[in-house]
């Protein structure tokens, strides 16, 4: 018996098609369609037909449509059960910068200091004992849009006045200048122009949402690099993001060094605690050991792979208390891929069982 999925896209035309890519490669073992989340009757489409596990691809652009996502994820999942992967708390503190920093701190798990702020004059009161460097983030916006270190307190007060009485919260509305790669992206443009049109209302969209009535500080980590920190699955893998200027985020530079085992430990606890199975995670490393940064269930992946172990691309298994080491290529599609094949197993394994 196929497994029968919901493929729920978001405000983005594009955004779903790995999921369609994933679909069509396991097409023997699964059906699928496609219901637009964010139209007015995505719930009668969602219930016009049955189905196992609504496979989401939360929008990552705006906060309006953010909202919307969340909301009807929320009564998908509380009210009428359906079975959502990634499940619905990967969802709610994914591109929610805010919900991610009280969620951190609530569970007990190590990460930068963070303070939100609703209220300029206690911003303006809370930047007169910070410690600077301070990171300021803004709650949506990937690959470090929105990330700006603030140096000495006249930097700080000029981001916090623009932001509660200005245009909004700074943060780069056009294309990542820092990532390199022009030629490759010149190319493409050149052989797709109608892309072009795509690109320039995604930066239209961003400059015209710019954020406003609060902000959200960090506490500065001194640091050359992050660990990107994946679980789908069962499967593991790690790469180092490398810093460009004063961020690591966004920047596209990598390094394949041979991840520790105790930073597999760290993700796995944390994603076994609460039955994550498409997870991102960035860490710091400290003298206070290891510092989330950032979650994400849905990330972006320029190679073909995420990990390399003594220069062959692989994963890592948690298997009889200790870590396994297979080759092979499991990143593919963005890891689309590998998460379809996690929950067709599943699928297939529930199948057995009820037998």
């Amino acid at each position: 018996m196929k497994l029968k999925v919901i493929v729920l896209r978001n405000e983005s035309e594009k955004d779903h098609l790995p999921w369609i890519v994933a679909c069509d490669t396991y097409r023997d073992q699964v059906s699928s369609r496609i219901v637009n989340l964010t139209a007015s009757g995505w719930l009668e489409d969602i219930q016009a037909e049955p189905s196992d596990v609504l496979l989401a691809k939360p929008g990552g652009l705006t906060a309006l449509f953010k909202q919307l996502y969340d909301e009807r994820v929320y009564i998908l999942s509380r009210y009428l059960g359906y079975d959502m992967f990634p499940s619905p708390e990967e969802i709610f503190i994914y591109e929610n910068k805010r919900m991610l920093s009280y969620w951190l701190k609530a569970n007990g798990i190590p990460h930068p200091a963070t303070t939100v702020i609703y209220d300029m004059s206690e911003a303006l009161e809370y930047l007169s004992a910070a410690v600077y460097p301070v990171v300021a983030k803004t709650n949506i916006g990937a690959s470090g849009s929105g990330v700006r270190v603030l140096h000495n307190r006249s930097e700080a007060v000029s981001y916090t006045e623009a932001t509660f009485r200005g245009k909004g919260a700074p943060e780069r509305t056009g294309p990542n200048l820092e990532k390199g790669g022009y030629l490759k992206r010149g190319l493409h443009y050149l052989r797709h122009p109608g892309d072009i049109n795509g690109k320039l209302k995604i930066y239209r969209t961003r400059a015209a949402s710019l954020q406003r009535g609060f902000v959200i500080f960090q506490e500065h980590i001194d640091h050359s690099f992050e660990w990107r920190a994946v679980r789908i699955g069962e499967s593991y893998f790690a790469h180092k993001k490398l810093k460009a200027g004063e961020k690591a985020s966004g920047s596209l530079l990598k390094n394949y060094d041979n991840p520790p085992t105790g930073l597999l430990d760290f993700v796995r606890e944390i994603t076994d605690k609460h039955g994550f199975r498409s997870q991102a995670v960035d860490i710091f490393e400290s003298d206070r050991g290891y510092l989330v940064n950032e979650m994400q269930c849905i990330f972006g992946q320029s190679d073909s792979y995420q990990m390399l172990v003594d220069g062959r691309r692989g994963r890592y298994l948690f298997s009889e208390s200790r870590w396994l080491f297979e080759e092979g290529d499991f990143a593919i599609n963005e890891c689309y891929n590998l998460r379809l094949q996690y929950l067709v197993d599943r699928h297939e394994s529930t199948l057995r069982q009820q037998r």
